[in-house]
């Protein structure tokens, strides 16, 4: 198979395993969603990083967040075999994790203050902590929503968020938090509560 083949199997490949599922139409936005997504970094991702509805087999009760870190993908299970996949960014190899927790907080345009972790590899973000942290908008890095991740009634500092750098989407980038496109993650908070399990492999 010469150059030109290979490069041809491949693209058909990754066209049809976007196919593989139903697009999902975007989730209806507030007024200030609106405004602030208006304002928020763009960035197209590969089709296989949309938004779609697939067939999914798992043992997880429906309800559930099982977020595949190795495949860049977030699924949130739904009757009768299928889920909402999301294409995601994840942990940098160094900073990925697994396991079982349950989301203990929800917010919209949630407000970012660096974690002590990250102020230790990062100094130049104390100025940041000590001002209390970044309002919620469209430059925040949590973008349009954050799920708090708790284990035994405890914050991981573990967050499911939206994100202002959507071209990384599909990437290992993050220090273990999961990203979102904004409009995906507004779409999964819509179906989830304080309590959902989630299931990070």
């Amino acid at each position: 198979m010469n150059y030109k083949s290979v490069i041809a199997a491949t693209l058909t490949a990754v066209a049809l395993s976007a196919c593989n599922g139903t697009t999902l139409p975007d989730p209806k936005l507030s007024g200030r969603d609106a405004e602030f997504m208006a304002l928020a970094p763009k960035a197209s991702v590969g089709s296989e990083f949309e938004r779609y509805l697939v067939d999914y087999k798992t043992g997880e009760p429906v309800g559930t967040i099982i977020v595949d870190s190795q495949s860049h993908f977030l699924y949130y299970v739904m009757p009768g075999g299928k889920a909402v996949r999301y294409g995601v960014s994840t942990g940098q190899d160094a900073m990925g994790w697994t396991g079982r927790t349950y989301i203990g907080a929800m917010q919209e345009w949630p407000r970012w203050i660096p974690p002590k972790d990250m102020l230790e590899r990062w100094p130049h973000l104390q100025p940041t902590a000590d001002a209390g942290g970044l309002p919620g908008g469209p430059d925040n890095p949590l973008g349009s929503r954050a799920l708090y991740l708790y284990q035994d009634g405890k914050d991981t500092l573990y967050r499911i968020h939206g994100t202002n750098e959507p071209e990384k989407i599909g990437q290992g980038v993050s220090s273990g938090c999961i990203r979102m496109r904004d409009i995906d993650a507004i779409d999964l908070y819509n179906r989830v509560k304080v309590g959902t399990k989630v299931v990070v492999m």
